[in-house]
């Protein structure tokens, strides 16, 4: 299986807590105004990778505490992305996924690929850019419109459990 990636950032801390490695998936419909990747929009730029050319890539980063799915837009190749988090999370490592769609626009979502790729997310970000409120002090997010849902409590109490305050409340400290 192949996914149409804009890139690769091997270590990073400001996407998630702990070293991360970053996967930027190509392609996006959102498109919001100010995206700090507008070069991710395009669903025909970037270049493919095999998935387990992507697992090869993340196993060399032995520091890496987790992966984080960012884009562009993970879930517009949701299924590709949950292959390779069932990959990833049986080498120990955790996911967290960024996406501009709204938690109940995937719990509701039809898509079984939507629902594999949530199912495998720790914590997601969600939610669309918006650059009137557009914030530097939140952890990482951009906007405040955007929140950090822990998935795995959210999906057991059938409602999204935002947790961003937990972790604004530690950047701050």
């Amino acid at each position: 299986m192949q996914l149409r990636l804009a890139g690769i950032t091997k270590e990073s801390v400001v996407d998630g807590p702990g070293i991360r490695v970053v996967i930027y998936a190509q392609g996006c419909p959102h498109r919001c105004p100010g995206c700090q990747n507008p070069k991710t929009h395009d669903p025909s730029g970037g270049r493919l990778f095999c998935v387990d050319e992507v697992i090869q890539m993340v196993r060399r980063v032995p520091i890496a505490q987790g992966v984080t799915f960012s884009g562009g837009e993970p879930f517009v190749q949701a299924e590709a992305f949950a292959k390779l988090g069932h990959m990833l999370k049986s080498h120990g490592l955790d996911i967290i996924t960024y996406t501009g769609y709204a938690w109940q626009d995937l719990v509701n979502s039809p898509s079984e690929a939507w629902h594999d790729l949530l199912s495998l997310s720790s914590l997601l970000i969600d939610g669309p850019f918006h650059e009137n409120e557009r914030d530097l002090s939140l952890a990482f997010r951009g906007s405040r419109n955007q929140r950090i849902i822990d998935v795995g409590a959210s999906l057991q109490r059938n409602e999204p459990v935002v947790v961003s305050d937990r972790f604004d409340s530690r950047k701050k400290a």
